[in-house]
């Protein structure tokens, strides 16, 4: 295991409108969605290398599915 015990630099999250979210229980699930995520794709990393897939492709791969990702919200 590398560095995944190491702390994530969480963000101030905003709104569209670029005001910080007040909220805190709205600030407290996107800080442990982030944290969860980067648990994931740090097993996703160290299976791969495990594995003797090529690390620069596995991030690449992490890259582009953030990338894709859509937002169902979106306003048309």
């Amino acid at each position: 295991m590398a560095d995944s015990d190491a702390p994530l630099d969480l963000p101030v999250w905003h709104d569209p409108a670029g005001k910080p979210l007040a909220c805190r229980e709205k600030i407290k699930v996107l800080n442990e969605n982030l944290v969860e995520i980067q648990g994931m794709c740090q097993d996703a990393l160290e299976d791969a290398v495990l594995m003797g897939a090529d690390e620069a492709q596995i991030r690449g791969v992490l890259d582009a599915l953030v990338a894709s990702l859509r937002n169902p919200y979106r306003k048309p």
